[in-house]
């Protein structure tokens, strides 16, 4: 059977959970085809022996890309990109797992019936490396427009479904092996989908976001996570002036600031801290008005006080 659905499955170092992923994504009800996309990207652990114990297994739906070389999280993903079959292609990194066995079902029904919608998602738990729930994302209300998701970004990766020609299309258009200070595949890449198609979102928890505490997003380390932070505003107000007629640029560099300043305000020096803040004011003026870096710089000094004494 042809696939209607191509799930990528992009994986590296993930030898205690991939089989999980695996196994959830073989066990969706579905009446259409569906395929596994497997990019294994040279592991160091035993992750490429459970790919191909999977692959031989399942050799009609399950399709290895591996290569002698680590190429990289971005070629990673666009390569599996390129080989999937499918009109859809779902997400799932090898250290997530699909949670609903009607999750594919079910966005596949809401896209071909909705022929203009290129992205559905769905709400998602976090859970950390011992698998305790954390909380669920989005905490809120999902967000169906370009504008809005700008605002107010709610999109957990291992929940989308997309339409495979818009993918390519980012692909061919924005050129991100050109912009290495883009630190994040998913969030420029479903920025592009909102501003060319309708997106639609399921209120119902479909999977599962294991959230790590030395991930590029969540790293303790001050550059690192700085670098993170500020690379997805920056994402957000490069897609607002292009796609949005910069509607939430002062949204934008609020949030940058307010970002940057709590990362500072817990391990980050005061000096540092001023730094940024007075970086932040001169790219907006309006900002010496924000209120929220004027409580996280007192809780810094109160925490430099309490640590000093």
């Amino acid at each position: 059977m042809t696939p209607l659905v191509s799930v990528i499955v992009t994986t590296y170092n993930h030898e205690p959970y991939l089989a999980d992923a695996l196994d959830a994504t073989l066990s969706q009800r579905c009446d259409f085809g569906v395929e596994i996309v497997l990019g294994e990207d040279c592991s160091s652990d035993e992750t490429l022996g459970v790919c191909k114990k999977f692959a031989e297994q399942y050799p009609d739906r399950v399709t290895l890309i591996t290569s002698a070389k680590n190429v990289g999280w971005r070629a990673n993903y666009r390569r599996c990109v390129e080989a999937a079959k499918g009109k859809y292609v779902a997400f799932c990194d090898g250290d997530d797992y699909f949670l609903d066995t009607e999750h594919l079902a079910m966005q596949v029904a809401l896209m071909e019936q909705n022929p203009n919608v290129g992205l559905s998602y769905a709400r998602a738990e976090r859970r950390d490396k011992n698998g305790d729930l954390i909380g669920y994302f989005p905490t809120g209300k999902g967000h169906t427009s370009l504008d809005t998701l700008l605002h107010d970004w709610c999109v957990e990766n291992c929940t989308t479904l997309a339409r495979r020609d818009l993918v390519l299309d980012y692909y061919a258009t924005e050129q991100p092996e050109n912009r290495s200070e883009w630190l994040t595949e998913d969030l420029p890449m479903w920025l592009y989908v909102a501003a060319h198609s309708e997106v639609a979102y399921i209120d119902r928890v479909m999977a599962v976001h294991r959230v790590f505490a030395d991930s590029v997003s969540h790293s303790t380390s001050l550059a690192k996570r700085l670098a993170f932070c500020d690379s997805s505003s920056n994402i957000k107000l490069w897609f607002d002036e292009r796609y949005n007629t910069s509607r939430q640029r002062k949204h934008l560099l609020r949030e940058r600031m307010n970002t940057a300043l709590w990362v500072y305000s817990h391990i980050g020096s005061v000096g540092n801290f001023v730094k940024r803040w007075w970086q932040e004011i001169k790219a907006l003026p309006i900002q010496i008005f924000n209120i929220k870096p004027y409580g996280l710089f007192a809780k810094k000094l109160f925490r430099k006080t309490k640590i000093g004494n």
